[in-house]
């Protein structure tokens, strides 16, 4: 959930637990500027981009499916590549 609350994305665990799902606080050996999404960013190739979240104020674990920005407007919950693992 971003810092203001007006957005959040709900993943799944194998989608978090991915080896190339990231939560950055560096680009390039230097911290995230604000445009970056300082000072936190969750970053996965698994995920479209309207799973990207840029700053992060709240993260929240729950053992069910959590509330999503998209899927409440509609879209898929899983918004997902279909890469082979």
């Amino acid at each position: 959930m971003t810092s203001d609350e007006g957005y959040y994305v709900g993943f799944d665990i194998p989608s978090i637990l991915h080896p190339q799902t990231l939560l950055a606080y560096e680009m390039n050996g230097a911290p995230l500027t604000l445009e970056h999404g300082a000072p936190l960013r969750l970053a996965t190739p698994t995920k479209y981009g309207i799973k990207q979240i840029k700053r992060i104020g709240r993260i929240e674990y729950t053992d069910k499916r959590p509330r999503d920005f998209w899927a409440e407007q509609g879209y898929d919950w899983y918004s997902e590549h279909n890469y082979i693992s």
